[in-house]
């Protein structure tokens, strides 16, 4: 992810964490050690995550998925945001933040787009071999190391940016749109899905389910769908057309989440005390935030 403190994460924002270790990359440089195979069979997996309201993540090997996770079903996110998207073949999209790519390789396959794969914490050549592992259909993906405040593309050169569970850990100061805007075209959309809240809590006081958290910084990037349509807003830069919340998103992220604590290999997981926010504040405030804008 494009984040300043890649090593601090709150425990119920990624179930699986990766192992500090590097080893000598392709291309000369470093990159951090694979994702082990999860333990589990395949048809044991696809049967516990297919849902019906992601039919394109459903055509996905889930073991791949858990295998370089670094978050919330990256590929749940990414349908259900583009679900608000208006994406067509050809069009040149920037995933910021892509992690380990899996959300690029999704957009390039399903909508045959040519994809940017920007992230500062994982090596191009690491997410270079997942790509050509995968293939990417009728699109592609080209993997950069990129820092969010310094991005090095000319004006107007995307159709869309995309970031998935990323954006709220460097887009929180309402004067970062207008650096991000700068690159996409004008009626180019730009959209984020990160975990959320359903209400400002700024303004109520932390639940005590929630206090052992709120001591992390990472915790108050969490916001509304309405916070961020106001941040947004107050940008002057773009139009938001979508901002809302996932509904029974925390059931959804509670399932990836004990999923991953039950199959994955026990070596690269937190362990089942990572779900204990979100089985206690079930849905009154934890929640996965959607939204979509078009450049002006």
């Amino acid at each position: 992810m494009l984040r300043a403190d890649a090593g601090r994460t709150l425990g119920f924002a990624r179930i699986v964490a990766r192992k500090p270790e590097t080893e000598a990359a392709g291309d000369g440089g470093e990159r951090a050690s694979l994702w082990k195979s999860p333990v589990a069979e395949p048809g044991v997996l696809a049967e516990r995550l297919t849902l019906p309201q992601y039919p394109r993540s459903a055509a996905y090997d889930p073991a791949w998925v858990m295998a370089n996770v670094m978050g919330p079903h990256p590929l749940w996110l990414m349908e259900w945001l583009t679900g608000a998207m208006r994406l067509e073949p050809g069009m040149r999209i920037l995933d910021l933040g892509c992690g380990t790519a899996l959300t690029s390789v999704f957009l390039a396959r399903e909508f045959g787009v040519h994809v940017t794969a920007a992230d500062l914490w994982i090596a191009p050549g690491d997410n270079w071999r997942r790509v050509r592992e995968a293939g990417t259909g009728a699109g592609t993906v080209t993997p950069l190391s990129v820092e969010a405040h310094e991005l090095p593309f000319a004006d107007g050169y995307f159709d869309a940016v995309v970031s998935v569970d990323a954006y709220h850990y460097f887009g929180t100061d309402v004067r970062y749109l207008p650096t991000l805007a700068r690159c996409v075209r004008p009626g180019g959309q730009i959209a984020m899905a990160a975990p959320g809240t359903r209400v400002d809590l700024d303004a109520e006081p932390v639940p005590e389910h929630l206090s052992p958290w709120a001591a992390d910084a990472d915790f108050w990037t969490f916001r509304t769908a309405q916070w961020w349509r106001r941040t947004w807003e107050r940008s002057g830069v773009v139009t938001v057309e979508t901002a809302d919340a996932l509904e029974d998103g925390w059931r959804e992220w509670l399932l990836w989440n004990r999923t991953c604590a039950e199959f994955a290999d026990p070596e690269w997981t937190s362990g089942p005390a990572q779900e204990d926010p979100i089985v206690a504040d079930t849905g009154r405030l934890l929640t996965l935030t959607r939204v979509v804008a078009s450049r002006d």
